[in-house]
């Protein structure tokens, strides 16, 4: 391969930043990043691949974060389950941290505006799995996840957090603090999406699945049926994660454990003490 040839890490980051991982896997299986990448500049005709900086952009990039990519020793293996959806990489904040915090992660999700009981059992969740030395992964959403990174800090534990956007910003914006908390606290941040990119309902969706991906367990406090807490329960029955779901409580606000409980998908998970049995076995 010649010296002018872009390196993979660029090649790489190039890719995500212009196509979905479904869009890459058939090529990156035959081919290296930097050849994929040359070969759809060659058949663009827009020219807009072209006019792509990689390497500048990268550069620029990673002033606020690390580009990770499969290579890297802080990659994390669980990922590979996602099969055609795997990203070619993902931007990381606090990178030097996956390792550890992927060796045994448990995903806490629910709804944004949950309710006073939900909060405090997702409260006594996380603690739980603080204690047990398990790694409380979430979004950065209002509710239940926001409330579960806040729990496993008080526990003493860092957490792992997965953005639907660059890491140059949080979401929900009022959640700015938490964000720059995580890293600090010796914790990750991680996202597929490069500093710049704003949330839309296709960056949730992807998120949720890596979620999904990344967790040993999920764990759904409370949500309405049909949510982004619902789709991150869905793709870790698809990928065979074990979901722990809180009984409903009858309301429209708990409709999304109740099917999915009703479905025999889920299983029970009425109190922190049977969460921690639950965890024992994993």
């Amino acid at each position: 391969m010649p010296s002018s040839a872009l390196p993979d890490r660029a090649a790489r980051a190039a890719l995500t930043a212009h196509f979905s991982p479904a869009q890459l896997t058939a090529d990156l299986a035959r081919f290296s990043a930097t050849e994929v990448w040359e070969q759809r500049v060659h058949h663009d005709p827009s020219g807009r691949l072209a006019r792509y900086r990689a390497e500048e952009e990268l550069a620029s990039a990673q002033l606020t974060c690390r580009f990770v990519i499969p290579s890297d020793p802080q990659w994390p293996t669980a990922l590979t389950d996602l099969g055609r959806t795997c990203p070619p990489g993902l931007w990381a904040r606090g990178h030097d941290q996956l390792p550890e915090l992927a060796s045994s992660p448990v995903a806490m999700t629910g709804n944004c505006n949950a309710t006073a009981q939900a909060a405090a059992q997702a409260r006594g969740f996380a603690t739980v799995c603080a204690e047990a030395g398990h790694t409380v992964t979430a979004t950065l959403a209002a509710g239940i996840e926001s409330i579960a990174h806040r729990a496993a800090a008080h526990a003493g534990r860092p957490t792992l957090a997965v953005l639907p956007c660059g890491l140059d910003r949080a979401h929900p914006h009022t959640h700015d603090e938490l964000l720059n908390a995580i890293p600090a606290r010796g914790g990750a941040v991680i996202s597929l999406y490069r500093p710049g990119t704003a949330p839309s309902g296709r960056t949730l969706n992807a998120s949720a699945a890596l979620v999904a991906a990344l967790a040993r367990a999920v764990t759904l406090a409370e949500a309405l049926d049909h949510t982004t807490a619902i789709r991150t329960a869905e793709a870790a029955i698809a990928l065979h994660r074990p979901l722990l779901a809180a009984p409903a409580d009858g309301s429209l606000r708990s409709s999304g454990n109740a099917r999915l409980l009703a479905e025999g998908r889920a299983v029970p998970c009425p109190d922190p003490s049977r969460l921690r049995r639950a965890l024992a076995l994993l």
